[in-house]
């Protein structure tokens, strides 16, 4: 069993982010596609506020979990884009209007998106 087996990233990842905001967090497997991560995952906040705090929430527990620390966090000053590195897997949040705007889920539309609130049962 690898690392990544034994620590689903992604999947922590996800479950921190529905911990701190109720949007959709979707998870999209881009590995197959980019060669500079294997996940992305996306999700928002109704504010540059909340949007930090999920960014800040995922981070804690991650680590808290026994998982890495990012290797880098961009957007934060903004707060209406803020990405958070992990290497493997990128986290995308946005404010809403922002996230509707980009609409990564449509632009990656071709990948793989991982069924993951079910997996959990």
């Amino acid at each position: 069993m690898t690392g990544a087996e034994e620590f689903p990233l992604h999947l922590e990842v996800a479950r921190a982010a529905a911990r701190k905001t109720d949007a959709s967090t979707v998870i999209l497997d881009v590995g197959d596609v980019l060669s500079i991560t294997g996940w992305f995952v996306i999700t928002s906040g109704t504010s540059n506020r909340q949007v930090r705090a999920i960014a800040g929430g995922i981070e804690e527990d991650v680590f808290l979990a026994g998982g890495p620390k990012p290797v880098r966090v961009e957007g934060l000053d903004d707060g209406t884009w803020v990405l958070v590195d992990y290497g493997d897997v990128i986290v995308h949040i946005f404010d809403e209007e922002t996230r509707a705007f980009y609409d990564l889920e449509r632009l990656w539309r071709d990948v793989p998106v991982l069924d993951w609130q079910h997996d959990e049962a």
